[in-house]
């Protein structure tokens, strides 16, 4: 009988966010696949927690991800952590749990901090409608490409960011977004927590000055709904003389003039008696 990939979300800062369960987890499962095992390592010493760990990351989880599956496949748990916040969500592991599925292999939930989630939650910003965005590419094409695709997003916009990417990355959102709200939070759970809320423009003048320090999550207003323009009694009138032309009788135009504008049924009739 095949095991069970555990998908565990670590701290993104506060070690006192590690919930029970995923102590738990850790302690019980065969082996511990870890983003980087010099991290990992840090958490397990810390919850006294002593389990084999192999490596598995972006440039060898192709290679590595076959070995795990053939242990999972053999019986043996596996608990995926990333060095912070939740496996797969701009972390490796998304192969991975893909190979489970396609191999009837079980895959659980072991629910955990999640630094975009977390930063939208205290940043003050729309989050009816929201988009994750990740990391911004380093290629300056790919990464211009990504943001012109975005210009008409209506929803609140989160992207991850490096301290030493986010002068030039802010130079390129005010390029193509204008000047919109941005809410810029650094150093989440951690003791110089942070949320910054200021507009593009600003930020971006700002750090062109000043070294940024810390991982940021930067939130960005999406894209205002242009006013609806004002329509006269003028407008009105010669939007019903127009259905007035083509066969209605006033009554008839004034009455669904006053439906598409919010103006008085009333007042239109009036205007073409004029």
């Amino acid at each position: 009988m095949a095991g069970i990939l555990y998908v565990v979300g670590t701290p993104i800062g506060n070690l006192g966010d590690f919930s029970p369960r995923a102590v738990e987890v850790l302690s019980s499962c065969d082996f511990i696949a870890a983003e980087d095992t010099r991290v990992t390592i840090k958490l397990l010493n810390h919850f006294g927690i002593k389990k084999p760990m192999v490596s598995y990351y972006e440039h060898n989880r192709m290679e590595r991800g076959g070995v795990i599956i053939e242990r999972l496949l053999n019986g043996e748990n596996c608990a995926l952590v990333s060095d912070a916040g939740m496996p797969i969500i701009s972390d490796p592991g998304e192969d991975l749990t893909l190979r489970c599925h396609e191999n009837n292999i079980k895959v659980c939930a072991v629910p955990g901090p999640c630094a975009f989630v977390t930063a939208l939650a205290i940043s003050g910003m729309p989050s009816g409608r929201f988009t994750f965005e990740g990391f911004l590419t380093v290629t300056k094409q790919n990464r211009r490409k990504h943001l012109q695709e975005l210009t008409d997003e209506k929803r609140t916009m989160i992207f991850y960011e490096a301290p030493h990417k986010l002068p030039a990355t802010l130079q390129d959102m005010a390029e193509y977004f204008g000047d919109r709200k941005i809410a810029l939070v650094k150093e989440l759970t951690k003791i110089y927590e942070n949320v910054e809320r200021t507009t593009l423009f600003e930020a971006r003048d700002k750090y062109k000055e000043v070294s940024p320090k810390g991982e940021y999550v930067l939130i960005v207003e999406g894209k205002p709904e242009a006013e609806a323009e004002e329509i006269t009694l003028d407008d009105a009138k010669a939007m019903a003389l127009e259905l007035v032309k083509n066969g209605l009788s006033k009554n008839e135009a004034a009455k669904e003039i006053a439906k598409k504008t919010g103006l008085k049924k009333s007042d239109i009739y009036k205007s073409l008696q004029e």
